[in-house]
């Protein structure tokens, strides 16, 4: 099955050799996003929840490069270097997901690129 690449000139540069996502058969597969300003590749000024916002706001638009949306999603994978920040990530996450709910997974971790608070992956159909 081939792999196709989606891309997003709404992002800023990927920092290594992947894609932002890539869709096999009916599914779409977003690699991890942290909370960018595409307009200066560097991390949103805040906290988790103002890169939590950053980072799917990055993901809504490779989704929307790839023709689908956020209701599209079925699964996402967070990424915390803090699991004390873990309120203020899902109060936001709450925000941009809508019932059902996506099935996910949060995990605690030691460190993310460029030293981001979240990084946040998905699968949309």
């Amino acid at each position: 099955m081939p792999r196709d690449a989606i891309t997003s000139d709404k992002l800023p540069p990927s920092g290594g050799p992947f894609s932002p996502a890539v869709r096999g058969g009916d599914l779409l597969y977003l690699s991890g996003s942290v909370g960018t300003d595409p307009a200066t590749g560097k991390l949103v000024n805040g906290g988790v929840a103002e890169q939590t916002h950053q980072a799917i706001h990055n993901l809504a638009a490779v989704l929307e490069a790839a023709g689908r949306t956020l209701d599209d999603v079925v699964r996402v994978g967070v990424y915390l270097t803090d699991m004390g920040s873990f309120a203020a990530m899902n109060e936001v996450y709450a925000r941009h997901f809508s019932q059902p709910y996506p099935a996910r997974t949060t995990i605690g971790v030691a460190a993310l690129p460029m030293g981001a608070a979240v990084e946040i992956d998905l699968v949309a159909r």
